[in-house]
């Protein structure tokens, strides 16, 4: 059974990891909106239509993995072609200012200074493409709070865990070593397939029911909640029981 946060005060710790690894969209970034509609936007162009809790589902796999799932009955090339479609609403609506998809989640950019001030190594795996996660720290000036990152394109699509291993032979630490912070059951499955500590947040695109059921080590409602776990010292605060 996991350890639930369900106020402000945290029931646990998680700082005792020296390498923090973060999903993007829904985890850091308050981007599934967006996500959402960008779907809805290139299926709708191609002939095909789904639902809001369909798209929130293939969040965190490869894009043209989701599309795949989303849209059984169209053919490869309709495949690419929604891919396509998706990605050209995305790049032109993630970059306008001043929206909540452009930004970080409130305490988080804090939250992350933080951390790095306490010498933490943190590092990101997302479903996003190298080129769409670059624009995104780009445009939220955000790299230098990463030593690391690694992408769908470059090691495959969640829930394997072909990314975090990467991560890990970088840096050089061990799964002990580490945790993982996701919004989506992929996030949770790949963490736990190396045995990975992971934080399921409820704010993201799964629902605190479907995480729960993943069995994540941590599970927390909002920012707030896991800028507590990650930032509480461990003499501070006591773990519940399992």
């Amino acid at each position: 059974m996991s350890n639930t946060t369900t106020d402000h005060k945290p029931q646990a710790t998680a700082n005792n990891k020296s390498l923090m690894i973060f999903d993007w969209d829904g985890t850091l970034m308050d981007s599934i909106g967006l996500i959402v509609k960008s779907m809805h936007v290139a299926g709708e162009a191609h002939g095909f239509s789904t639902t809001d809790e369909a798209v929130k589902s293939i969040i965190g796999l490869s894009l043209i993995r989701g599309i795949q799932i989303l849209y059984p009955q169209a053919t490869p090339e309709q495949h690419a072609a929604i891919q396509q479609s998706y990605a050209d609403y995305y790049v032109q609506a993630s970059v306008e200012p001043n929206q909540p998809h452009s930004q970080f989640f409130d305490g988080i950019e804090d939250m992350l200074q933080q951390l790095q001030a306490q010498g933490k190594q943190l590092a990101v795996a997302t479903g996003k493409k190298r080129a769409g996660l670059d624009r995104v720290m780009d445009y939220a000036n955000s790299r230098h709070y990463f030593v690391t990152s690694r992408c769908a394109d470059e090691s495959g699509s969640k829930p394997d865990p072909q990314m975090l291993l990467d991560i890990l032979q970088e840096t050089g630490f061990d799964v002990a070593d580490a945790l993982f912070v996701g919004d989506s059951i992929h996030d949770i499955q790949m963490a736990k397939a190396l045995g990975m500590t992971s934080i399921a947040v409820n704010y993201g695109a799964a629902t605190a029911a479907t995480l729960a059921a993943e069995q994540p080590t941590y599970q927390v409602d909002t920012p707030l909640q896991l800028i507590d776990l990650l930032l509480a010292a461990p003499s501070n605060t006591t773990s519940s029981s399992n």
